[in-house]
């Protein structure tokens, strides 16, 4: 298997999918598995069954997760991406820790829009031990992610943001103290821009014209009224409200044109520190956006 040096180092799946290993834990995604044209056994990425047993037989070998079943139309993250968010996660955090990766339940994370795959919070609390809350507007996206804890005997908090609007109000608690939050935001502004994407996707990659969601996903996960940058802007004001009880703010930024915008609406929020952090992954770059309201005198753990 060739290494995929764009990955974290401390990623597992740098080396690519050991597809003999996942098989034994997941007999049935041999059946989904094809060759590639130099022979190489891969999946079909348009195939959404395909990449849901991927993302399930990926979480059983190396993440240690017996269960992980949600509704068909939900999102269905690809597994080594969102894994590169925490790991670093986990390097922001060792700068205020003499170096060293911080472990252990005493690092809590709050998760914004968990989803009902709840894949930061598994992910994390595997390869860290990080004891995370997790956050949702839907309620049905809530009781999956309840039903994924309960039959992995997990303990991870869950709250329901009841007002679409609101990112931390109503979900952070007046004795609530955050190492970190994350979030994978709302991409698009609309359903028709979010078709639009897919639709680019594919023709980017050669597929041709068409606009099936392979990863799945709906309202709250694909698109929100403002896009990418309104949900942000809206996580940077209210971020203000709740300074003091969370060391670092993060978020994904798609687009790096939007960075510009919500580099200056933090500028105007006076944080103390502004990070972007790149991560490239396969044939694309992603990053995330960091703040913090504490002086960096102020952070060591």
């Amino acid at each position: 298997m060739a290494v995929k040096p764009m990955l974290h180092p401390r990623n597992l799946h740098r080396e690519g999918y050991d597809f003999p290993r996942l098989f034994e834990k997941t007999p049935e995604l041999a059946a989904l598995t094809t060759r590639s044209p130099r022979g190489e056994l891969t999946i079909d990425f348009q195939n959404p069954e395909a990449v849901r047993c991927l993302n399930r037989a990926l979480l059983r070998t190396h993440y240690d997760l017996d269960f992980w079943e949600f509704p068909a139309k939900a999102l269905c993250p690809p597994i080594p991406g969102r894994v590169d968010y925490l790991h670093y996660l986990a390097d922001l955090l060792a700068e205020s820790n003499g170096g060293v990766i911080p472990r252990g339940p005493q690092i809590r994370a709050l998760d914004i829009g968990t989803g009902a795959s709840l894949v930061y919070p598994l992910t994390g609390q595997s390869a860290y031990g990080w004891s995370f809350t997790g956050v949702d507007i839907d309620p049905a996206s809530l009781a999956s992610a309840r039903r994924i804890c309960q039959e992995n005997r997990l303990e991870i908090g869950l709250r329901r943001q009841r007002n679409p609007e609101d990112i931390f109000r109503g979900v952070v608690r007046a004795d609530d103290l955050f190492h970190l939050t994350l979030c994978n935001p709302p991409f698009h502004a609309s359903p028709e821009a979010a078709r639009a994407g897919t639709r680019r996707k594919w023709r980017n990659l050669g597929k041709g014209d068409q606009d099936a969601l392979n990863f799945g996903g709906q309202r709250g996960e694909l698109w929100c009224p403002g896009g990418e940058v309104g949900f942000i802007a809206r996580m940077i004001a209210q971020s203000r409200e709740v300074a003091e009880q969370c060391l670092w703010f993060t978020c994904l930024v798609s687009k790096q044109d939007n960075l510009a915008p919500l580099t200056r609406l933090l500028r105007r929020a006076e944080v103390a520190e502004t990070r972007v952090v790149e991560m490239a992954q396969g044939q694309k770059t992603s990053r995330f956006l960091a703040w913090s309201y504490y002086p960096e005198r102020l952070r060591a753990l």
